[in-house]
């Protein structure tokens, strides 16, 4: 498992059975998230204060590329393929696109305010882009890099004072998608197809993160303002557990023991 460590900027590689740090690899300059290729060789790193995405190659542990975007970039995301990474600038409200083999940015495109995470759909051919203060996900055709869609939670939810879309999930079958929302303190479940919100569970203050279990019957939300995870059962559609910490949770994983 890795995990980045942004004061100290390195990522870290966890074993998980032994729960011990195995190695350390040089990031770049604050990393705030990343993402694993397809075939695990690289990551792919955003350093906020430096306003960048590095390129790491896990065998030798080298940056292999330094990609400047724009101004406190966060979310990133890559391609089934492996092809096409995408990171999101938080301060400039835009989805980079940028070239996975030679590093090089292919385009910009403006979305809604503060856009935090990244979500690939349908083998790769669709692309959610969510917005945490304009509370939307753009939905995007990644070849062409044009907007198909936008969603508005904000329209969804007009009985919530906010509606905020911040971490995305979507279960292995492609089949049913769920957004945090933030301060709207709930989870919001979206068909795929049609890019309607199905339902919605309450969660703690401040739902932030999301994590499925390996087998998709569950969905765990993070809230950091509460400092507690909801679990969600997805069988029976209902929360049946929330988990108490002392500190204040804003991610989640979910993996095989």
């Amino acid at each position: 498992m890795y995990v980045a460590a942004s004061d100290s900027d390195r990522i870290e590689a966890w074993d998980v059975a032994s729960r011990k740090l195995v190695r350390t690899y040089r990031s770049g300059s604050d990393p705030e998230r990343f993402v694993v290729s397809p075939d695990g060789h690289s990551l792919y790193i955003a350093n906020e204060d430096h306003s960048a995405v590095s390129f790491l190659d896990v065998a030798t542990g080298m940056i292999t590329h330094e990609v400047k975007v724009g101004p406190e970039p966060e979310g990133m995301g890559v391609s089934p393929d492996g092809r096409l990474v995408i990171a999101t600038s938080e301060a400039a409200s835009t989805a980079h696109f940028i070239d996975a083999g030679s590093g090089r940015l292919i385009d910009s495109v403006i979305v809604g305010s503060r856009p935090r995470d990244v979500l690939f759909l349908k083998n790769g051919t669709e692309l959610w882009v969510s917005s945490e203060q304009r509370g939307t996900i753009t939905v995007f055709d990644p070849r062409t890099r044009h907007i198909r869609h936008v969603i508005d939670l904000v329209a969804a939810f007009p009985d919530l004072e906010t509606a905020q879309a911040v971490e995305m999930e979507i279960t292995r079958d492609g089949k049913r998608a769920f957004v945090a929302m933030g301060r709207g303190d709930q989870v919001a479940e979206i068909d795929p197809v049609t890019w309607r919100v199905v339902r919605h569970f309450r969660t703690g203050e401040r739902n932030w993160g999301l994590a499925l279990s390996p087998d998709d019957r569950r969905l765990y939300a993070a809230s950091g303002l509460s400092g507690e995870v909801t679990v969600i059962d997805l069988v029976s559609n209902q929360v049946t557990h929330r988990v108490r910490y002392r500190g204040k949770p804003w991610g989640v994983e979910a993996m095989r023991r």
